[in-house]
């Protein structure tokens, strides 16, 4: 197998706040950047480079590595929404292959379950002149993406559902979770409909919080007494509405996972473990068939029975519980992602969600909306 020496995941911490009403943003990512270095046995002043996205306050990477008091050599604010925290991963990995910076700090932190309110939509964006007479809903844009797949491939709520109680079956063991009680797929269907066809538990939770991640160059991560998680393959893309044409049921993760599986060399039945960005219940089982985890249409059957329960099922996904029951911190969940895939790869999980003999993970994220314009970026880590 070819094998790209890139960079590597040297610090990943998620906060475990959920609700933080005496915290503001800044101090989050502050505590976020502070639980990432002291567990990659760095410190701030180890830190060259600092990337941020739109869930930082002020002037983004100015404001925050100002109250960081860092002193960078690089920095990026790329904001593509839930996924950006992936991005800058992949950026990062780049920046360090470039020689432009040695030790990159990614943070990502909010406080939407305590009280957030969200930028004023500006009427001169070319979409919202548009869009804002209606106001549609997220969860009306995602129903639409779940029953036009329902109709396309003859997928079921019964299968969406089993991607909720996967989730919930590895919550239980996480103590930080929102949500950490076992559902059934019975549980699911009889949950309120919010926006047909998707129910209440078919979405995920809102909650304050945030990670962090430090992402080095392989000198510096072979220098640590940490694990080693090795950056190997990292693939981006945006996807729009075509000028009409719009996909509901497929998502710019064709092209993002195709590009990180060829970079990395493998397959999609290579990987032991899958984080993967779970805004709703439709998010996971078309982002699964695009990366190529199963064929168009067959991502009901992939999802069902239990196929996603780490022990149980041939693709454990989201151990922690994911955004459908442990947290999605600032309603951006991307950096919760790579967290939990570094985790697996670490063997720190909790011993009954822990992928036996986990050497090759996958970490995808989706960012803004399905169905409309959104972005997808996939890294694929392997530990060393």
């Amino acid at each position: 197998m070819h094998r790209n020496k890139k960079a590597y995941i040297v610090g990943a911490w998620e906060h475990p706040a959920r609700k933080a009403p005496d915290k503001s943003v800044v101090r989050l990512h502050a505590e976020c950047a502070a639980g990432a270095l002291a567990d990659a046995g760095l410190t701030k002043d180890d830190v060259d480079a600092y990337f941020c996205a739109g869930d930082a306050p002020g002037l983004g990477p100015l404001t925050m590595i100002d109250f960081l008091n860092l002193k960078v050599r690089h920095c990026d604010s790329t904001d593509i929404g839930g996924s950006a925290p992936l991005l800058h991963i992949a950026h990062a990995a780049q920046a360090i292959a470039g020689g432009k910076c040695n030790v990159a700090l990614i943070t990502l932190a909010g406080r939407p379950h305590s009280g957030w309110i969200a930028p004023e939509l500006n009427p001169t964006q070319p979409d919202m002149m548009w869009e804002m007479p209606v106001r549609h809903t997220t969860v009306d844009i995602y129903a639409m993406c779940a029953r036009r797949h329902m109709h396309e491939y003859g997928t079921t709520s019964e299968q969406l559902a089993w991607i909720k109680v996967a989730a919930s079956h590895h919550a239980q063991y996480n103590p930080h979770a929102m949500l950490r009680k076992v559902v059934t797929v019975e549980d699911v269907l009889s949950s309120p409909m919010v926006s047909d066809p998707l129910h209440r538990l078919d979405c995920c939770v809102t909650s304050d919080g945030g990670g962090a991640v430090v992402v080095t160059r392989p000198e510096i991560a072979k220098s640590l007494k940490r694990p080693r998680v090795k950056v190997i393959g990292a693939g981006e893309a945006v996807q729009g509405q075509f000028a009409g044409a719009v996909e509901l049921t497929a998502s710019a993760a064709r092209q993002s996972g195709a590009i990180a599986f060829a970079e990395a060399g493998v397959e999609p039945s290579d990987v032991r473990y899958a984080s993967i960005y779970d805004s709703f219940t439709i998010t996971v089982l078309i982002a699964l068939e695009d990366l190529g985890f199963c064929e168009k249409g067959m991502g009901g059957r992939l999802v069902a029975d239990g196929n996603l329960i780490s022990g149980i099922g041939r693709l454990p996904f989201n151990t922690d519980g994911g955004g459908l029951c442990s947290s999605h911190p600032a309603r951006r969940g991307g950096i919760t992602k790579v967290i939990e895939a570094v985790r697996q790869l670490r063997g720190e999980t909790h011993p009954a969600v822990q992928v036996k003999d986990c050497t090759l993970a996958l970490a995808h994220g989706t960012g803004m909306l399905l169905g409309t314009r959104h972005s997808s970026v996939t890294l694929i880590f392997e530990r060393e």
